[in-house]
């Protein structure tokens, strides 16, 4: 019984002992949470996509009030949030922030199942990734998109699908919140952010090239019938120096576009795509 009764008391005793250094520990090694932080936080969206940059909207409230502290907000921005959002995060710390326009993500891809044949049959791991390390894919193709779906998976808002038919993703303009996931998660680099464009008549106007083929004109044309061919005539009737010709690839400058439509209406190929009706001919830019 002496005993039994001497081993409880050994044991009370050490975990009194332990209960009082743990106590010490937790006092002496305690970090203090920014009150800030969590109010932070509270006004952001609470998605955790990783679109800013940081792991989740926790690592984003923190960087913004570090960043208040060392007196700059530059380059912390909440995709989802919006500009409405970090108004509020910048009135809340004290600070101002520059309006930047709303971006979305475009698809720099229009071979479509009608333009692009198959030329070989995949059987394997239906992913982006996987079908990229084979090669070109199932078309002769190396620079577009293959069509896995790592894209639709990587999103979650919903906002891209892949079209069955075509073969081609698809972004809902109405969902997308310009996280970047999707762009992160194309193998090839076919996704991008792009400003939203000027508003008319409830419609953002949006001008791009839907191609990535980097090849001389006539070997993308083989491969695909909406090959960007690098000819240049979109280049020659843009009045914006929006366009610039690089490795027989045709690239617009969102930032110097005004969406006239007249290098899409020029395109060869129609690789240009647009979101709005061409203006008529006669009709002035």
């Amino acid at each position: 019984m002496n005993f039994i009764l001497t081993a409880v008391i050994v044991l009370g005793a050490i975990a009194l002992i332990a209960a009082a250094i743990l106590y010490v520990c937790s006092k002496k090694f305690a970090v203090k949470e920014d009150p800030r932080i969590p109010q932070v936080l509270e006004l952001l969206p609470g998605a955790n996509c990783g679109g800013c940059g940081f792991p989740g909207c926790s690592g984003m409230a923190d960087a913004l009030v570090k960043g208040a502290d060392a007196g700059s907000l530059e380059g912390l921005s909440c995709p989802v949030g919006g500009a409405e959002c970090m108004a509020k995060v910048a009135e809340l710390l004290g600070m101002t922030i520059a309006e930047s326009d709303p971006k979305i993500a475009v698809v720099r891809c229009g071979g479509t199942c009608a333009v692009r044949p198959k030329t070989v049959i995949y059987d394997g791991l239906r992913t982006c990734t996987a079908i990229n390390a084979t090669g070109a894919g199932e078309t002769g193709c190396g620079f577009g998109c293959v069509g896995g779906g790592d894209c639709e998976r990587a999103c979650a808002f919903d906002a891209i699908k892949v079209n069955d038919e075509t073969g081609i993703p698809e972004v809902d303009a109405d969902k997308c919140t310009s996280c970047g996931a999707c762009v992160k998660a194309c193998p090839r680099h076919i996704i991008e952010l792009r400003n939203k464009g000027k508003v008319i008549k409830n419609n953002a106007r949006r001008v791009w090239v839907a191609c990535q083929n980097k090849d001389k004109g006539g070997v993308a044309r083989k491969v695909c019938g909406a090959a960007c061919i690098g000819c240049g005539k979109c280049q020659k009737v843009c009045k914006f120096e929006a366009i610039t010709i690089e490795n027989n690839l045709s690239y617009i400058d969102f930032n110097k576009c005004k969406a006239c439509g007249l290098c899409v209406r020029e395109c060869p190929t129609n690789a240009i795509k647009c979101t709005f009706e061409l203006p008529s001919v006669k009709e002035k830019v």
